[in-house]
Formats: structure tokens, C-alpha cells, sequence
């Protein structure tokens, strides 16, 4: 059993929870995940390590409530317990040597942009965060993206705070400024990390993605999280969650994803009884 320790609401659909987990916390590193399972009925579900205090011997994840799992994660309290928590999982994250590096994310996927800005921080980094969202209203971890970034660019879709536009606007406003990025990380959505991608290629900059297709086992096995890198199959839980977003089959990843649309508008929701709407 994982004990909750801390549960804050970020806004009315995100919940950050830091979990009692030592063994996890001892190994994480940015980039990896956990599986969760509420109790023994409970779906396996993935969720990024948002953060980790090795000497707490806590990790926080940060999560959406859109599905049934999800509604029994976010309807948990401080104090009770989660039955399963498997990680670190995935392989971290590698920076290799660079000097200045653009962390970009997209609403929850901010979640993830986080501890990779944090830990270029760390390095001594020169990092520009841009973090997107649709409003101001749905806007999380503004303060600590800011904390641990050079720059931070924050963006809305309708302009109610920060700058006026998408990220893939603001980053290429920074390059064809003079920023010299020797690498660019973006998580998010799939469309969003695609064109990340695309104002990228023509630059050569190298780019990062942190993919986030269909996942059962987290282990390999069922290969429902394949995704084709370069030609080749890969797998997002063990040969990822990162990869070189130049190579990624985005249109392939996007069509996988949504594989079981129909099935999830039709959803028989184990909490109300009740049908759900995707």
C-alpha cells in the first residue's frame, strides 16, 4: 500500500499527489513513470514522476481526471492509500552535452516538462521553458516552472496571460531571435509535439518527445504502445517514453490513440453506473 501524503487541486480538472514510495524515489530520475492501480478491481494506469524527494522518500505525480481510474485516483484523500504503485519505469531522459535548451509543454503535459526543466536547472543549464495552456484559468505550476528555468515563456491560446499564441509560435520567434538552442525536449499533446517537431526540422535542432500512446503492462509485453521511431517498431514503455521526435510517425501515433474512441464514448462507468462521454 503507497500512502498519500500531500493532494493539492491545480485546477478544477488536475490534482497533484505526492505518494510515500522510498524504493521508487531512490531510483527516479526525470523522464520515467510509474503504474498505479487503485485497488484490486482497478485499471493499470501510467502517470509521469512529476517530481521526487530521494530523502522524503516521496514521489508526486500530477494527473487529469477524465476517465473512471482517474475518478477514483482524484477522489482519494490524504491519509489513504493507493494498492499498487510499479516504477520508476521507462528509460530517463538523456541531455548529453548542451548549454541552452528549450523545455516546451503543453497543458497537463506540463506535469512532465517540469522535472526536465529542473533537472537542466540543476546541471547549471540555460533553459527556456514555454508552457502552454488554452486560458488562464486552466494554468498550473506557474511559479515552479518559473523557479527552475532562464526564461519562462508563458502561453495561451486566447491571450488572457502571458504571451498571445501557440508554443510553437513563441519558440520560433526565439530562434529566429538569435536563440541558440542546442536542443529542444516538448511533451504534450500529440498534434502539439508534431509541430514542435516541424518548426524545428528546418533548424536542425534536435528535439525530444515524450510519447504517451495506449499502455497496458509497462513492461514490453502487450505492445500496445508501439510506436514506429525511424521505421522500426518501438516501444514507448521500455525503449521510451523519449525519442527523437524527427523520426517519430506522429500520424501513425495519433491514429492508434485513437483505436478504442467509439468504445470510450460508450464507457460504463464503474462509480456512477452510468454511461460516460468521452
Amino acid at each position: 500500500m503507497y500512502k498519500i501524503l500531500k493532494k493539492k487541486q491545480l485546477n478544477d480538472s488536475i490534482t497533484l499527489m505526492e505518494i510515500d514510495a522510498p524504493f521508487i524515489a531512490k531510483k527516479a530520475l526525470a523522464g520515467q513513470f510509474i503504474i498505479y492501480r487503485v485497488d484490486e478491481h482497478g485499471e493499470r494506469i501510467p502517470l509521469t514522476i512529476a517530481d521526487y524527494d530521494r530523502e522524503k522518500g516521496s514521489i508526486t505525480i500530477i494527473f487529469q481526471t477524465i476517465g473512471a481510474s482517474t475518478k477514483e485516483l482524484a477522489m482519494l484523500n490524504e491519509g489513504d492509500s493507493i494498492l499498487d504503485v510499479v516504477g520508476p519505469l521507462g528509460v530517463a531522459t538523456e541531455y548529453g552535452n548542451v548549454k541552452r535548451v528549450a523545455v516546451v509543454g503543453g497543458g497537463v503535459g506540463c506535469a512532465i516538462a517540469y522535472p526536465q526543466a529542473k533537472a537542466l536547472h540543476k546541471m547549471g543549464v540555460e533553459v527556456d521553458l514555454i508552457a502552454g495552456f488554452r486560458s488562464k484559468d486552466i494554468v498550473i505550476l506557474e511559479d515552479e516552472m518559473a523557479a527552475v528555468s532562464t526564461h519562462f515563456h508563458l502561453c495561451t491560446d486566447d491571450g488572457s496571460a502571458g504571451y498571445h499564441g501557440f508554443v510553437t509560435n513563441k519558440l520560433k520567434e526565439l530562434i529566429d531571435g538569435g536563440a541558440k538552442f542546442d536542443e529542444v525536449i516538448a511533451i504534450g499533446p500529440v498534434p502539439m509535439m508534431k509541430f514542435v517537431c516541424k518548426t524545428t526540422e528546418p533548424y536542425g535542432i534536435k528535439t525530444i518527445v515524450s510519447l504517451n500512446p495506449i499502455m497496458v503492462d509497462g513492461t514490453g509485453m502487450c505492445g500496445g504502445c508501439r510506436v514506429t521511431v525511424d521505421g522500426k517498431i518501438r516501444y514507448a514503455c521500455v525503449d521510451g517514453p523519449d525519442f527523437d521526435g524527427h523520426k517519430v510517425d506522429f500520424d501513425e501515433l495519433m491514429r492508434r490513440n485513437s483505436t478504442y474512441k467509439e468504445q470510450e464514448k460508450a464507457h460504463l462507468c464503474r462509480l456512477t453506473g452510468g454511461v460516460r462521454n468521452a
